[in-house]
């Protein structure tokens, strides 16, 4: 008797994974339009449909993957394979929902490669994508991340640290002092009212994973100087990039690029070509990271720097859900986040200049393009993937006028 229970529990548990498996593939292959988008379809799919879990326990989800660096979107769906199906879930949610678009990314930088399409119109016309999107993620993450004059000091202050001194370290040194400043400035202005959270992982768990990421953290680099390996050098490159990135996908773009641009490991125009690339397929963003990884190092390369990148998302993930009430109700650490917020799109404004403003856009067609692109994107609502299907297509078009 004790044998059948046991042997249903398993095939129970089996066949939650599965379901956690394909639920998560599905959406991974229909989830266009960035991470507001996703956390919709997460709601319709997860909540509404499969009601794994109520309305109150999927906002607090989203609530602390919202205070933590990464992908947010990732995160919630992380935290909800795990609440299903406990870690295994977790990574089961993780591989459907980012497999599509990492498939996608490499074999888009493998055939950027092999058929040597730097400068065809296409990829011009990614550039220009790639101004457009990131203006309008721009304006949106200043309204809401810095709606006061103290924190639009703060972001004007960090874009110009970073256009003056444009490298990683000053990038770090920038978001430290931003949380620094947050720390004594806006204490009065924390959120008091936030309800408990219960979840399944254990605080020993949590101990340990966040042990992990910071152990990783000072570890990598120190391995990275020793080994001159260059799979160490681009896994040691995404995971501090994947550890430090707070904003959402959009800010990827300044925290690689410095990191990867300025020492000749990808060309400014490899670069944009794959960021524009990023926003036609459906999943997270950060699955940049895999054609950035195959451009560099191939296939493996790939591979690699995506594992680092989303890696830190789960241990994050592991580290704080069993702290949330702690981490939630604490003014400090709410302050603090509201200071890293404010500098982080500082960052993502200089970056807006270099390298995608001056490196998208070289005539007037260009200018143009990514104007009617924007407008199309700000105002008239259409999504990201819409973009850069129009995009290319308008941009073959003037290429047809005479005289351009």
């Amino acid at each position: 008797m004790a044998d059948n229970t046991s042997s249903n529990n398993n095939n129970h548990s089996r066949g939650n994974l599965i379901e956690i498996l394909l639920t998560s593939l599905r959406l991974g292959l229909t989830s266009f339009g960035g991470p507001v988008a996703h956390l919709a379809y997460f709601k319709e799919e997860y909540v509404n449909k499969k009601k794994w879990l109520d309305d109150k326990l999927y906002a607090d989800i989203i609530a602390v993957c919202q205070f933590l660096p990464g992908p947010a979107s990732s995160q919630v769906g992380i935290s909800i394979g795990m609440l299903r199906g406990g870690i295994a879930g977790g990574v089961l949610s993780f591989l459907g929902f980012t497999l599509p678009s990492v498939l996608v990314l490499i074999i888009f930088a493998l055939l950027y490669q092999t058929l040597d399409l730097e400068g065809a119109v296409f990829i011009n016309s990614l550039k220009v994508v790639a101004v457009a999107v990131v203006l309008h993620a721009l304006l949106g993450m200043g309204k809401n991340l810095t709606p006061d004059i103290p924190r639009m000091m703060m972001a004007i202050a960090a874009a110009g640290l970073m256009l003056i001194y444009p490298n990683a370290w000053i990038q770090i040194l920038t978001i430290l002092l931003g949380g620094l400043i947050g720390y004594f400035l806006f204490k009065n202005k924390a959120e008091n009212k936030l309800t408990d959270f219960k979840f399944n992982l254990t605080r020993k768990i949590g101990i340990i994973s966040f042990s992990t990421l910071i152990g990783l953290l000072i570890l990598l680099p120190l391995l990275s100087s020793l080994f001159d390996n260059q799979y160490l050098n681009l896994f040691d490159i995404f995971f501090r990039v994947g550890s430090i990135v707070f904003g959402g996908g959009h800010v990827v773009l300044p925290m690689i690029e410095r990191e990867v641009v300025p020492i000749g490991l990808i060309s400014a125009d490899e670069f944009l070509a794959g960021y524009g690339m990023a926003q036609a397929v459906p999943g997270p963003l950060f699955t940049f990271a895999s054609y950035l990884g195959t451009v560099m190092l191939g296939t493996t390369g790939g591979i690699i720097a995506t594992v680092a990148m989303f890696l830190p998302s789960f241990l994050m993930v592991m580290s704080a859900l069993p702290f949330l009430n702690l981490l939630r109700g604490n003014k400090n650490f709410q302050s603090v986040l509201m200071g890293v917020n404010a500098t982080v799109v500082g960052i993502l404004l200089a970056a807006f200049y270099d390298p995608v403003f001056i490196s998208g856009i070289d005539t007037g067609s260009d200018f143009f393009l990514a104007l009617l692109l924007f407008f199309l994107l700000y105002k008239m609502k259409i999504p990201a993937w819409m973009i850069v299907i129009l995009g290319v297509a308008v941009g073959y078009l003037l290429q047809l006028l005479p005289g351009v």
